[in-house]
């Protein structure tokens, strides 16, 4: 299963919901599994083409076939149309934040074309990184929003790609929650970045907006409080641990990758919170630095020692950034064995 709206709470809605909100989480389900399976095919065939930022927005009209039709392109003035141009505008962000925070050209760093599908199939409620591409769903519209518009969902997806060329984080067990968590923590960054918010004023919330007035929730997933972000009788309660006390030892979700990664992301806003500031200036470039360090089966512990071997790389050995991140991930119960 591959998307923001983690397999969780999609059951809960399989079950909780009535005849139509049934329908619509089952062929979100299905229509993800089978893009999982593309996945690979599509990572082997893209090609790099540009030095510049390049987007392309596409219109699925509601059918399961990508592309769609080409909406907009780079430079293309606004299509009237709020999904389309939040796609684009969400995917610049992203773009011009690993550009010229961390002199990353796309995702893949060699200039892919960051192309976007709206619209995609009836009612879907996810959006996803398919491996070559950014394809959002309208949602049901009784639980779900447009997914365009919660500008961090853009920047966790597209982070996917980053991932996918870095560290290569197997989609397993605390390798893969590493792999969400890393997503969680650049799209948090995206959105900071387009508001110019420090990591105080940040909200840190991961989908904020994407619940409609009917769901008791705020988002799906709290960096800040991992566990709070919803409770309502359509979706359940936020099942995300914040500490390794709460870790869920589970095989549901490749072992529960968008479940446990709310304790690297509880280390991250606590991390970012000590450091203070412009959270992509320091504490984010400490974890995209670490994107180099991993390897694919990297666990929460590899991460901790990574992270703090990044601090100390860039700002020295026992600076206070390098106590930051041991004092963080102390935090969520993880000891730094440096």
């Amino acid at each position: 299963m591959l998307g923001i709206v983690p397999p969780h709470l999609l059951r809960e809605i399989v079950n909780r919901g009535d005849a139509g909100l049934k329908k619509w989480a089952i062929n979100t389900i299905t229509l993800s599994e089978q893009v999982r399976m593309q996945r690979q095919t599509f990572v082997d065939t893209m090609v790099s083409v540009s030095e510049q930022k390049e987007r392309r927005i596409y219109d699925a009209k509601n059918k399961s076939t990508l592309p769609g039709v080409l909406v907009r392109v780079e430079g293309g003035s606004s299509v009237n149309d709020p999904a389309a141009d939040e796609a684009y505008d969400g995917a610049g962000w992203t773009y011009d934040l690993y550009k010229n925070v961390y002199g990353r050209n796309s995702v893949d760093d060699k200039g892919l074309t960051l192309d976007s599908s709206v619209h995609f199939s009836e009612k879907y409620d996810n959006a996803f990184w398919n491996g070559a591409q950014m394809v959002y769903g309208d949602g049901d519209g009784k639980i779900f929003n447009r997914f365009t518009k919660a500008i961090d969902v853009i920047g966790h997806e597209l982070t996917h790609g980053v991932t996918q060329y870095t560290a290569k984080l197997e989609y397993q067990d605390q390798s893969g929650a590493l792999n969400e968590h890393i997503s969680d923590v650049f799209g948090s960054i995206v959105k900071q970045y387009s508001l110019k918010q420090n990591a105080k004023q940040a909200d840190w919330l991961i989908g904020q907006g994407l619940f409609t007035p009917k769901i008791h929730g705020v988002a799906l997933r709290s960096m800040k409080a991992p566990g709070t972000a919803y409770d309502d009788p359509l979706i359940g309660k936020d099942p995300q641990p914040a500490t390794m006390s709460d870790y869920n030892d589970t095989t549901e979700d490749n072992g529960g990758v968008h479940i446990n990664s709310g304790i690297p992301n509880h280390a991250f806003y606590l991390i970012a919170a000590d450091i203070g500031g412009y959270s992509w200036e320091k504490s984010g470039m400490i974890w995209y630095k670490t994107l180099d360090l991993l390897a694919k089966n990297s666990d929460f512990e590899d991460m901790a020692a990574c992270t703090f071997e990044a601090a100390g790389n860039l700002f020295g050995n026992n600076s206070s950034e390098q106590e930051s991140v041991r004092k963080g991930w102390n935090g969520v119960g993880i000891t730094i064995k440096k």
